[in-house]
């Protein structure tokens, strides 16, 4: 498989008519990293990878690749190669002739064919279904064909659009880990499209989180997350309260809010729900200015010292794990 290269987009826009659904963004994809577009329906993630497949028109801006401008290039021509959310398989066909059909229509001999197929379904260990329907598959077998068609173009770029969300949760998340296996053996850059937060953790070195046509913020999984920017991602990405206190607006981590056992609390209020959640309990507290405040107590912790709906409580926090956000 082909080294993966940059992918960059530099002011990339699209538009429906008068409706901007991507407007002016500007990116760099290292070579050989797992990003993520993240966002909410309708963020314009999806119309950003379709426009880098070649299947979206670029209304404004440009896609290069390795150096090249590909904006305009047909998607067969760009080095890259797209696994759709539906995987579009050939029903007709069996396994290894989905997988090579991409090879018969570029005029590729029969036994080639059939010997590069066969590599790929090794790949995704599928060779023991090479003869069935893709009926004939459950939906997490359908996947890995999907994946081995993709892959047998030998793409320098990997899209994929919300290639989990077809998926049961249990089979989601075993196959996170079989496409960020292939990812770091391949050693290509992967283009993943999702709207969920624990995935786009799971599987990306680099999370870009896209809002309302615009990237709001991007960098490591670890940053986006640990550190957000705006509003907008410290809600998206969860496990973080916003608080407004008179220096500002703030994120913190639900875990680093703390309920006060003693005198000092930062903010007052009282506990309107406890949810038990294995490792910890989320006990959520409208405080001053009608906030809601979560706080992840650790389960052992608040069996120890109870809490229930209605009771007053004071939260605290250590100052330094406070983000301030921009508007």
């Amino acid at each position: 498989m082909r080294q993966g290269l940059d992918l960059e987009l530099v002011g990339l826009t699209k538009r429906y008519g008068d409706t901007v659904a991507v407007d002016a963004i500007n990116h760099h994809f290292g070579s050989g990293v797992y990003a993520c577009l993240l966002g909410p329906s309708g963020c314009g993630k999806s119309s950003t990878l379709r426009m880098i497949a070649g299947h979206e028109t670029v209304s404004d801006g440009s896609i290069v690749l390795g150096g090249s401008d590909i904006s305009y290039l047909p998607p067969a021509k760009r080095g890259t190669a797209m696994m759709f959310q539906s995987y579009a398989l050939f029903p007709h066909l069996s396994v290894a002739d989905n997988v090579a059909f991409s090879l018969k229509m570029k005029g590729v001999d029969s036994a080639t064919r059939r010997k590069k197929a066969m590599e790929m379904l090794s790949l995704v260990d599928m060779t023991q279904y090479e003869g069935r329907l893709p009926s004939q598959l459950s939906g997490g077998q359908q996947q890995r064909v999907a994946l081995a068609r993709a892959l047998i173009t030998e793409p320098q770029i990997l899209l994929l659009d919300e290639p989990l969300s077809a998926l049961d949760p249990f089979l989601r998340i075993r196959m996170r880990s079989e496409l960020k296996r292939l990812q770091r053996e391949l050693g290509i850059t992967f283009v993943h499209v999702t709207h969920g937060q624990d995935e786009a953790l799971a599987l990306a070195d680099e999370i870009v989180v896209m809002n309302n046509a615009v990237i709001e913020q991007a960098g490591s999984a670890r940053d986006v997350f640990n550190a957000p920017k705006t509003e907008f991602v410290a809600r998206f990405m969860g496990g973080h309260n916003v608080l407004a206190l008179p220096q500002g607006r703030f994120a913190i981590r639900n875990d680093l809010t703390r309920i006060a056992t003693e005198s000092g609390a930062k903010l007052d209020g009282k506990v309107t729900s406890v949810e038990f959640q294995g490792t910890h309990v989320a006990v959520t507290v409208v405080a001053a200015g009608d906030q809601d405040v979560t706080a992840w107590v650790p389960e052992e912790q608040f069996f120890s010292d109870p809490k229930s709906p209605g009771d007053g409580v004071g939260l605290v926090w250590d100052d330094q794990a406070l983000h301030p956000l921009s508007a």
